[in-house]
C-alpha cells in the first residue's frame, strides 16, 4: 500500500508491502509493534530499534513522539489521495494542529507565549516524563494562539497544552 506522509511541512511518499518498506527511494525492512500497556510503539528499521509514541488526533493526522521531540503528521492511503486529486479538495482546511502531550507528565518549562511566531523545530514546552526530561518542538512553522499550561503543572496523555493561530483565516 502507498501512503503519502506530509510532516515538518514535507510530503514523502512511502510504500509497504508487509515489512518491506521504501520511503523516499530506499527499501528497507520496517515493523512497528505494540509495547502492552503502554501509548508506546517498538519501530525497528533495519534491525535498528526506538520508542515511538503514536497518537490519532484526527481523520489521518497522528502526533509522533521520538526521542522528546513531538511531530504531527498526516497519512493519506493512496486511494485517499486519488479521490482529492479527482475532486480538486486538499482535504479538510486546517492549520497547524495544538500541540498535545504525547504521555503523562508534568511540565517543567514553558517556551512559548500567545502571539509567539515559531519556527519548524523551535521549543514549545518542556516535560518531564518518565523521569526524563522532553522538548516538544514546533513541527512547522506557526504562531502561538494560546497556552493551555503553565510550569508545575501536570498534564495527561493527549491534553492539548498550546494552541495556533489558524492558517486559513
Amino acid at each position: 500500500m502507498k501512503y503519502l506522509v506530509s510532516i515538518g511541512g514535507r510530503a514523502i511518499e512511502v510504500d509497504v508491502d508487509g515489512d518491506d518498506v521504501i520511503c523516499q527511494g530506499k527499501r528497507q525492512t520496517a515493523s512497528l509493534r505494540t509495547i502492552p500497556g503502554t501509548p508506546l510503539r517498538q519501530l525497528t528499521v533495519d534491525g535498528r530499534q526506538s520508542e515511538v509514541s503514536v497518537t490519532a488526533t484526527g481523520a489521518g493526522w497522528w502526533t509522533l513522539g521520538l526521542r522528546g521531540e513531538a511531530w504531527e503528521c498526516e497519512v493519506l492511503d493512496e486511494r485517499t489521495r486519488h479521490i482529492r486529486s479527482l475532486t480538486g479538495s486538499s482535504g479538510p482546511e486546517r492549520g497547524t494542529p495544538p500541540l498535545k502531550a504525547p504521555m503523562p507528565g508534568l511540565v517543567l518549562r514553558v517556551l512559548a507565549s500567545p502571539g509567539q511566531a515559531l519556527a519548524a523545530g523551535e521549543g514549545i514546552v518542556v516535560l518531564e516524563a518518565m523521569k526524563m526530561e522532553n522538548e516538544l518542538r514546533a513541527a512547522a512553522a506557526s504562531v502561538v494562539k494560546t497556552v493551555r499550561v503553565k510550569a508545575g503543572e501536570p498534564v495527561e496523555k493527549g491534553q492539548v497544552l498550546v494552541d495556533f493561530e489558524s492558517d486559513h483565516g
